[in-house]
């Protein structure tokens, strides 16, 4: 019996602790992580100073097949939406960022793009599959988490927009 106790006992403080810290990782219905970075023109952009706006966050990677037929999906995004408040921001993962600069150079983007050299935003957001994307809406609070691309994303990612425009 005394067993029995000693085990619950701790197996519920353990579970408290566990509840109670501070990991790593989004939680939709949470606060999105704040971070500020530099665009590739060298201009910072801070997320808790784009409250009022929606954003999606994609984290992508040269090496990323599926990134590859995503990023005329985020553009297209992009242009049917900036004027309603959304703004897309790609983080490229990678350490060296020439890869990614490379990988940029055929493609006609101009959503906002960001290098994250020492993968700590990466980490912070638990970015564990190419590509994530999040969706934080106007009061900074992650909604969607998306891991993986796949076709028919574009048509997820648009009804997840229109849902958070229309509140």
């Amino acid at each position: 019996m005394f067993l029995i106790k000693y085990w619950r006992r701790n197996l519920s403080v353990m579970f408290a602790f566990f509840i109670s810290m501070n990991v790593h990782g989004v939680t939709i219905g949470q606060p999105a992580p704040d971070f500020t970075l530099k665009d590739m023109q060298g201009q910072n952009f801070n997320l808790a100073e784009q409250r009022g706006n929606i954003i999606l966050i994609n984290f992508w990677a040269s090496w990323c097949g599926p990134c590859r037929k995503e990023m005329p999906v985020l553009q297209a995004l992009q242009d049917k939406y900036q004027d309603l408040g959304v703004q897309v921001w790609g983080i490229n993962v990678e350490q060296e960022n020439q890869a990614g600069k490379d990988f940029l150079a055929n493609l006609d983007l101009s959503f906002s793009i960001f290098f994250d050299e020492t993968n700590k935003l990466s980490e912070t957001y638990d970015v564990q599959a190419m590509p994530t994307t999040v969706l934080v809406d106007r009061d900074g609070i992650v909604r969607y988490v998306f891991r993986g691309f796949k076709d028919g994303y574009g048509k997820k990612y648009a009804k997840a927009i229109k849902k958070l425009i229309r509140e």
